[in-house]
């Protein structure tokens, strides 16, 4: 590793039989010219890693270096074409391109060359200028494929999805329409498609046949038609999103426990065989037009049981009240009538239950402190114990902006919509130290968080409006999925709210204090451990400068779905001056310096290695013996992050391949 370098190498590069060359991480500006053509002994390199510094211009010719397997140019300002420097790189295994200015070849396309190395396998360029189509035959070779986050159009060419070796396909956020190919390989395991254009029917029969796939995400588009039940036989699918499309029909019973349908056109009944679906978890059927009687639901359901935005009507069934460990249940935006009734308040599992903007009425039962219950006052008429609280008065809006490029997301946001969403109690979410979290129902039917920032603890550094809009917009910039991105603020005279995608799970706190905690297994903990770390790993290695929370902690990590854990708070950095609190920060980092977490946990006998295994969770470490060395094995890099002295503490990266490794 050669690091510290501010802007170039020695005027000559003589390096010997350099077989590795890694300079990521430094602030070079430009690449010496002994990478335009072999010389000074450099020619066997086989790995060379220039990401993360400020390179410009455009890429070196690499004439000459037949050797090369892996090129990682990510995070740099490079620009120019791509086609002609990569003629003659015929060892090349992994190509790394994201984060730049590429543009591509004078069709204005994807590189046609790239099909012509036969060894290539990984192939990433999120995050550049590419448009056009892409090319036929792209991968021929390849397993895995990140063009995300381009402007990409034209369709899918056919034969895209179907090479045996392809496993990880990634063409999230561009412009691409037509249909999804039919031909789709059954080695697949990640597919993302979302936030494009592309429509027509399921191509149902190839999905039966992807018994590999993991991750599917066909959500902001408009596809249509029946949501198709061949996608039951996709045994290990752990992630299905398919919010805001055009999909009709029924719910194919053979989903089993896929919980993403909320936000489409569903319509007709939920099936009655439902019940019989004993190991769903939760059931999200928000922004339908679902109706009729509700039927039994599994006894399984623990997360979560969403109904709200749909035409149930009549009385609240009591079938409901046998769901004695589901947390959340959300009736909302329904026509439910009659009395609240009280078999409600047997459900002992419940931590939240909306049933605001209804035509309920009566007296409110009697829950539990810790039920958070959401009502509107409007339907209910003898209530004399129930407030919805003070009204929260609205200062003049004195600027409002959409911060993301996803044309989905600006059409969907009103900013008028969410400064109602926040004058009403009832969608209060959950609150931080530092923000309240509102859900608001856009017109569309897409939910938001819209965060209230507590002004009140007088604590935002930042002198106007016109610089706070700043910051957010360079935090706007940032992509990554395990980290809560704005998109979009509005800001008023004494008070500022950011939008962001809505987490339906919650936070991880509250999974892992309630009842589904404890039936955690150590592969879902496992994930989510793996996410927060390269969330943090992203955060700390931003371009401009690192970006060091406040107080992580599992109330500030959201779960977009089961195994997807993202980072919150992250804008607050730059906003807070902790030592202009009126309350107490003793245990809170912030923006005037970094505090290194404590020693507490270091205390558990590292020295007495052989006793390590005393301290796991029982619950979960008692499964097998391999799950019982990964957990030993993170605990170690558990310690490893409360070194004394600080300094000899692992940066995030290395504790992000720690985790990794220790699978």
């Amino acid at each position: 590793m050669i690091s510290a370098l501010t802007s170039g190498f020695p005027n000559r590069l003589i390096l010997g039989t350099l077989e590795s060359l890694d300079v990521s991480q430094n602030h070079l500006s430009s690449i010496p010219n002994e990478f335009n053509t072999s010389c000074g002994g450099i020619s066997g390199l086989k790995l060379l890693n220039f990401s993360r510094n400020k390179l410009e211009g455009s890429l070196p010719t690499f004439t000459g270096f037949g050797k090369l397997e892996s090129l990682d140019f990510s995070h740099n300002k490079l620009n120019g074409k791509v086609e002609l420097q990569l003629s003659g790189l015929n060892s090349l295994k992994s190509l790394n391109l994201s984060y730049n200015h590429f543009i591509a070849n004078n069709s204005g396309a994807v590189p046609q060359s790239l099909s012509n190395i036969k060894t290539l396998t990984l192939f990433a360029a999120n995050q550049n200028g590419f448009i056009g189509s892409i090319p036929i035959g792209l991968t021929k070779n390849l397993r895995n494929l990140d063009l995300s986050f381009n402007d990409l159009n034209g369709t899918i060419p056919q034969d895209l999805l179907s090479p045996l070796n392809l496993q990880f396909v990634d063409l999230t956020s561009n412009n691409l329409e037509g249909t999804v190919p039919g031909n789709i390989s059954v080695n697949l395991i990640r597919l993302r498609l979302g936030q494009n254009a592309l429509n027509g029917l399921f191509p149902s029969a190839s999905f039966g046949s992807l018994h590999s796939l993991t991750y599917l995400e066909l959500d902001n588009n408009q596809l249509s038609g029946p949501i198709p039940s061949e996608l039951g036989k996709c045994k290990k699918l752990a992630l299905l999103n398919l919010a805001q499309n055009k999909l009709s029909g029924p719910i194919p019973v053979e989903l089993g426990d896929i919980s993403d349908l909320q936000g489409n056109k569903l319509r007709g009944r939920i099936p009655l065989d439902i019940s019989n679906l004993n190991v769903l978890l939760e059931l999200q059927l928000g922004g339908n037009q679902v109706g009729g009687p509700i039927p039994e639901m599994p006894l399984s359901l623990q997360i979560a049981l969403n109904l709200s935005h749909n035409l149930f009507e009549g009385p609240i069934p009591i079938s409901l009240s046998r769901l004695t460990s589901l947390e959340v249940l959300d009736l909302s935006y329904n026509r439910f009538s009659g009395q609240i009734p009280d078999f409600l308040t047997k459900m002992v599992g419940l931590t939240r239950l909306v049933l605001s903007n209804n035509q309920l009425s009566g007296v409110l039962p009697e829950f539990g402190s810790f039920v958070s219950v959401e009502t509107r006052e409007d339907y209910r008429i003898n209530d004399e114990h129930f407030h919805s609280g003070e009204e929260i008065p609205q200062s003049p809006v004195i600027q409002g902006k959409v911060l993301t490029a996803n044309n989905i997301h600006k059409s969907n946001i009103d900013f008028a919509k969410a400064m109602v969403a926040v004058s009403e109690p009832s969608n209060v979410v959950f609150k931080t130290r530092f923000s309240t979290y509102y859900k608001d129902v856009m017109p569309s039917g897409t939910t938001y968080f819209v965060k209230k920032l507590n002004w009140s603890e007088k604590i935002f550094q930042l002198g106007s409006h016109e610089l706070f809009g700043e910051e957010l917009k360079n935090i706007g910039k940032l992509n990554n999925s395990n980290v809560m991105i704005p998109l979009g603020y509005l800001l008023a005279a004494d008070s500022a709210h950011l939008l962001y995608e809505f987490a339906p799970i919650g936070t991880l706190y509250d999974v892992l204090r309630g009842s589904l905690g404890y039936s955690l297994d150590w592969a879902s903990r496992y994930s989510k451990a793996i996410g927060v770390a390269q969330g943090l790993a992203f955060l700390h290695g931003c371009d401009t400068s690192p970006i060091l929370l406040l107080d992580l902690s599992s109330k500030s990590i959201l779960l977009k779905s089961q195994n997807e854990a993202q980072i919150g708070d992250i804008e607050l950095y730059k906003v807070i001056d902790p030592s202009k609190s009126t309350g107490s920060f003793s245990v809170v980092a912030g923006s005037v310096g970094y505090i290194p977490p404590g020693n507490r946990v270091s205390q558990v006998g590292v020295e007495q290695h052989n006793k390590w295994d005393h301290i796991l969770d029982s619950s979960v470490s008692k499964t097998t013996l391999n799950v019982k060395s990964q957990m030993l094995a993170v605990l170690k890099v558990a310690l490893a992050c409360l070194s004394v002295p600080p300094e000899c503490r692992p940066k995030m990266k290395s504790v992000l391949r720690m985790l990794l490794n220790a699978r």
